[in-house]
């Protein structure tokens, strides 16, 4: 019979995935999971597959505890606000935590080795997905009048994404709350909206 596991496997997820947070895929050893979730490799291993499997696995845990901004914008009755909640949501996640800034979708792997590359790919195919979803919801606000008719979905999803990255990047390298918050107006003063809406009377 098998020798029972004696951890709890969230905690050592949630610890895993701090790891890779702080210091990406490459930059993460497996020393440095073995030390941060308290068990010796061949259980981590046992339990989690090697390096590639374990980092995918944390990234779903990531969605699930710290991605729930998304859809919650997602369902937000105007383009503005789902737009707006986005990036409030992402400024707050990328500063939350001090040990751990940025966001592991966007920092998990930018560029790296041969190895690496599945992981890289993996990573710019989750970003594509995020970034249809908004596309989408904004050809909906366009449909709907709540977006003006020379508005492009396609361009204003790519337009917020690009805009959430490089928040992330530079809440990575220390960039302030504030700061953030300074940029993330910047992009709404920008954003279009359809001639007698409720956001239109207001701008």
């Amino acid at each position: 019979m098998g020798r029972h596991r004696e951890f709890d496997m969230e905690k050592v997820l949630d610890a895993v995935l701090c790891v890779f947070w702080q210091k990406g895929y490459e930059g993460t050893s497996y020393a440095d999971l073995t030390a941060a979730a308290g068990v010796e490799r061949p259980a981590l291993y046992s339990a989690f597959g090697n390096k590639e499997a374990m980092f995918r696995k944390a990234l779903d845990r990531y969605h699930e505890k710290y991605l729930r901004y998304l859809p919650e914008a997602l369902a937000l009755p105007t383009a503005r606000e789902v737009a707006e909640h986005l990036l409030r949501g992402a400024i707050d996640l990328n500063t939350r935590y001090p040990t751990h800034r940025g966001c592991l979708m966007i920092q998990g792997v930018l560029a790296g080795s041969d190895d690496s590359e599945p992981v890289r790919q993996f990573l710019v195919e989750a970003r594509a997905a995020g970034e249809r979803e908004v596309r989408q919801r904004f050809e909906r606000a366009k449909d709907e009048g709540d977006l003006p008719e020379t508005a492009r979905a396609d361009a204003l999803a790519a337009f917020l994404m690009a805009v959430m990255h490089g928040m992330a990047v530079q809440a990575k390298a220390g960039f302030s709350r504030e700061t953030l918050e300074g940029v993330a107006e910047q992009a709404l003063l920008a954003w279009p909206v359809a001639k007698g809406t409720k956001a239109a009377m207001t701008s």
